[in-house]
């Protein structure tokens, strides 16, 4: 393996001495704000597509299919995302951060146009996953390349950037997803991330410029291959079990089998490998352990909720598109509050066990709040309570990315942020997969009309009175599952909590 140092920053004196580490800052005061503001932009991407999708999944399956595809359209994604996501951390360690960001907020903008162009269901959930494989490389790449110019000890000033835009993202999404379907079309909720990203690509280009020492390696394919073998047959496991397939049935037994066994393998392969995706040195710090257990809870939980509650607001409560966005927003303070909050006590010298702790308790019991809802439940009643499940949403996700920013080493930087995306993105997926096989079963035992899969919330509030309370009082079941799962996600999070030890932030 040989280096190569290719500097792309800006001269400096001729005394400066050697270039910093790849990502470094190249003077005192760190990164302009314009460039936080580009990298801010391409994080947001990925936070705007996941927020600005859900309120208009419930048109887009009743426009090009039946509400049993409706998880595949984001499974799809977050299959791709998942894969992904560890290869272009690793690229960016090898070869350059900015490069690899660069070249994943383009692909991402290719899966956006070609997802808007869909004509059926197939070419959605297809050109999904063209869209997924970007945004692998989004949150890592932005995640990765702050993590290096700040220290954990200014995430405080990192987090009040990322402030500035999760507003915009996460309240937001849901508003602008749920406009554009009532007023244009579902289409567009795919086509707006053009302009975003054009800026984002603009700002990157001209004005970040890091010193970066390019590794000639090769790319651990093999490992690539098999996490993305273990990846896919855990999903379909979570997917197709119980619903497709009996639990006994030979299929989901050979997923299990697969998926285990391509894991375990993939363990094996990256301790032997050169330049691994996933360095096996990163866990053996035990705070790093914990935190990407508690990343795959909290993203099997945020994913799974945020996925099927716009569906009892549109279905049972007849809330169009933009009522349900906003309907949501409690959910989003809760997160963007307790994000920043937690960003501002660390950045005072604060610690962020206990938060840990809070974050799996509130999500447990925002989810079993949820249970009290019904289907005639005043509306304003069953938004308000997403504010407690957002809390702890929010308290788990800040806190398990300072605990990974601050127990990897700076050449270690883009795995471990890739790790801790990847396992959210991994946990979403199966939280996706199972809640909507949960989701599924209980409409059809809660006594959904023969056919109402295949009803868009349009049709449904323009059927009979008896059709429409049949509907929603199983979306209201399904929901019910949906949230009960949620309880149990952060009832788990909240016992692996207790195991991380308080380990001060670094200073540089």
């Amino acid at each position: 393996m040989s280096r190569t140092t290719e500097t792309t920053s800006t001269p400096g004196p001729a005394n400066a001495g050697p270039p910093p580490a790849d990502g470094a800052p190249t003077d005192e005061s760190g990164p302009s704000k314009l460039v936080l503001f580009g990298l801010l932009l391409g994080l947001m991407l990925g936070l705007l597509d996941g927020t600005i999708v859900g309120t208009a999944l419930p048109t887009i399956v009743g426009d090009l299919g039946g509400l049993d595809h409706l998880s595949w359209v984001v499974t799809a994604y977050l299959l791709t995302a998942s894969i992904s996501t560890p290869i272009w951390g690793k690229l960016g360690d090898l070869y350059g951060r900015k490069g690899s960001f660069i070249w994943s907020i383009a692909v991402f903008l290719a899966g956006s146009v070609l997802s808007g162009l869909a004509q059926d269901m197939g070419q959605l959930i297809a050109f999904r996953a063209v869209q997924g494989l970007g945004a692998g490389g989004l949150m890592v790449g932005a995640i990765s390349i702050i993590g290096v110019m700040l220290p954990p000890s200014q995430a405080g000033r990192s987090q009040s950037m990322v402030g500035a835009m999760m507003p915009v993202a996460l309240v937001g999404g849901p508003l602008l997803g749920g406009f554009l379907t009532d007023q244009l079309d579902w289409r567009w909720v795919f086509y707006v991330n053009v302009p975003i990203g054009g800026l984002a690509l603009l700002v990157i280009g001209l004005r970040l410029h890091l010193p970066t020492e390019r590794v000639s390696a090769r790319i651990d394919f093999a490992g690539a291959a098999l996490l993305s073998t273990g990846i896919l047959a855990l999903t379909l496991l979570g997917s197709w079990g119980g619903t497709t397939y009996a639990w006994s049935s030979p299929q989901i037994l050979g997923l299990g089998v697969i998926g285990v066994g391509s894991l375990l393998w993939f363990a094996r392969v990256e301790r032997r490998a050169a330049e691994p995706i996933i360095p096996p040195r990163l866990f053996a710090d035990r705070n790093f352990t914990l935190a990407q257990v508690l990343t795959f809870l909290v993203g099997a939980a945020m994913l799974g909720a945020s996925a099927y509650l716009p569906q009892y607001m549109q279905f049972a409560r007849g809330a169009s598109s933009t009522a349900s966005g906003m309907l949501l927003l409690p959910l989003m303070a809760g997160m963007f509050g307790a994000q920043l909050l937690l960003g501002r006590i660390t950045s005072n010298g604060g610690g962020y066990r206990a938060y840990t702790v809070i974050g799996g308790a509130a999500i447990s019991v925002g989810g079993l709040s949820l249970l009290a809802v019904g289907a005639n439940t005043p509306t304003a009643v069953t938004s308000a309570l997403t504010f407690v499940l957002g809390a702890g949403l929010g308290l788990l996700m800040q806190s398990t990315l300072l605990i990974t920013i601050n127990s990897a080493e700076p050449r270690d930087m883009g795995a471990a942020t890739g790790t801790t995306t990847l396992l959210r993105t991994i946990g979403g997926s199966l939280g996706i997969a199972v809640m909507g096989a949960v989701y599924a079963s209980r409409l059809t035992s809660g006594g959904m009309p023969d056919g109402g899969t295949a009803w868009t919330p349009e049709a449904v509030h323009e059927m009979p009175d008896q059709v429409r309370e049949a509907v929603g009082a199983a979306v209201t079941s399904g929901m019910h599952g949906v949230v009960l799962g949620a309880a149990l996600l952060g009832a788990l999070a909240f016992a692996v909590a207790w195991l991380v030890r308080e380990v001060p932030l670094r200073k540089g």
